[in-house]
C-alpha cells in the first residue's frame, strides 16, 4: 500500500454500522473524510441509496434494487469529487451488503473501476448486515490491478485483522 491505511476510529465506524442497520433490508452508503495531510478519518456523511428510485424508473437499465445494490445520488458523487481538492477529502466510500457477507463483489469492482483503474482515489468499506444486525466490515484498497482486503473489523467496530503492513494493527484504534 503506497499511502497509509485510513485511521478509522471505532466511534466513526459505529456511525456507519448504525446507518447500515437503519437501512436494512436495503444497502446503506456513505462517505468518510479526513484531513488531507494525515490518514485520519474525522467525519461521516450518510448518503441516500438511489438504487430503488433508478430501478423503478428503468428496471431494464437497473435490474437490481436497493437490497442488492447501491447507487450514490449525483449530489453525493459531486460532493466526493469536489472534496478531493480540499483540506478534508473523502477517503473511504462505504456501503453495506444485506445477508451475503462483506466481500468486495464483482458488481462492486465493476462500479469502482473505469478501464481497469479506480474512478476515485478512495478505499471501500463493505459492512456485513445479516438479519438486521451488523456482523462486521472489511476495507478494500486498489493494489496493482485489483481491490484487495486491507483491514477487517468485528461487529463491535474493533480491528479484527489486517493485511500488508504491521502499521495497520494500530491505525486509528486508540481514538
Amino acid at each position: 500500500m503506497s499511502r497509509p491505511p485510513p485511521e478509522l476510529s471505532e466511534h466513526l465506524l459505529l456511525q456507519c454500522y448504525a446507518d447500515a442497520e437503519r437501512a436494512y433490508p436495503r444497502e446503506a452508503c456513505g462517505l468518510l473524510s479526513g484531513p488531507s495531510d494525515s490518514a485520519r478519518l474525522t467525519s461521516v456523511q450518510v448518503c441516500e441509496n438511489d438504487q430503488d428510485r433508478l430501478h423503478a424508473l428503468d428496471p431494464q437499465a437497473f435490474p437490481r434494487d436497493g437490497r442488492t445494490a447501491y447507487q450514490l445520488r449525483f449530489s453525493d458523487v459531486q460532493t466526493l469529487v469536489d472534496s478531493l481538492t480540499t483540506a478534508s477529502p473523502v477517503k473511504v466510500l462505504y456501503h453495506s451488503h444485506v445477508d451475503v457477507g462483506a466481500d468486495f463483489s464483482t458488481e462492486d469492482r465493476a462500479a469502482a473501476l473505469h478501464l481497469g483503474q479506480p474512478l476515485f482515489p478512495v478505499d471501500y468499506l463493505v459492512i456485513d448486515v445479516g438479519a438486521g444486525r451488523v456482523r462486521g466490515a472489511k476495507l478494500f484498497r486498489f493494489c496493482g490491478d485489483d481491490f484487495a482486503l486491507a483491514i477487517e473489523y468485528d461487529e463491535g467496530g474493533r480491528l479484527k485483522r489486517w493485511a500488508g503492513s504491521p502499521r495497520l494493527a494500530t491505525s486509528g484504534q486508540d481514538r
